[in-house]
């Protein structure tokens, strides 16, 4: 728990006795290879930090699969409306490597604001990182062509070129297994 609680100072401005009460409410857990953390309308909400791995947060309709993220060692990975509001989840959360987690589930997340002070003030800060995260990955869309998002992404999240099927990566650069097949063809040359 102590790269938990590394990881909590580093992101939360709390003092010693706030990260020990935060992180003791993290429960380590592990999820093999291909097993679900969260699935597409359950219930059962839930916050994780990863520790190792890599999971793929996606959707699947009729046509098409559609990779939103996938979450690295060191990032959050949730359903946000589920935790937030209590909804089902929109999204499937599946491990793609074999994977240590710390979790805290929606009711213990729920007493956080019970247990710390400052936590509706924190809860915003850190809602509002994730905001930052969402609104560079929006400009990206907008503003760079495939190869450029590829190259940027290539730049900030390297680990995803080496450990995550190329079909995956397309689907969340939103270009097709094609296209990223030839920008990566077209770098390596």
């Amino acid at each position: 728990m102590q790269e938990l609680e590394k990881y909590i100072k580093s992101y939360f401005d709390l003092d010693s006795s706030g990260i020990k009460i935060l992180s003791s409410f993290f429960t380590i857990e592990h999820v093999a290879k291909n097993e679900f953390h969260t699935k597409f309308g359950a219930r059962n909400a839930a916050l994780s930090f990863v520790r190792s791995g890599h999971l793929r947060v996606y959707r699947q309709d009729a046509k098409k699969e559609v990779t939103q993220w996938i979450a690295s060692p060191r990032e959050f990975v949730t359903d946000l409306s589920a935790v937030m509001f209590n909804q089902p989840a929109r999204w499937n959360i599946q491990a793609l490597t074999d994977c240590e987690l710390f979790t805290i589930s929606k009711s213990d997340y729920d007493q956080l604001k019970y247990r710390i002070p400052e936590w509706n003030d924190l809860e915003k800060l850190f809602l509002a990182k994730c905001f930052l995260i969402l609104e560079d990955r929006v400009f990206s869309f907008i503003s760079m062509t495939a190869e450029e998002r590829y190259h940027y992404f290539q730049e900030i999240r390297s680990d995803l070129f080496t450990d995550t099927p190329q079909q995956f990566l397309a689907s969340m650069l939103g270009i097709t297994p094609e296209t990223f097949s030839r920008i990566r063809k077209k770098s390596v040359s």
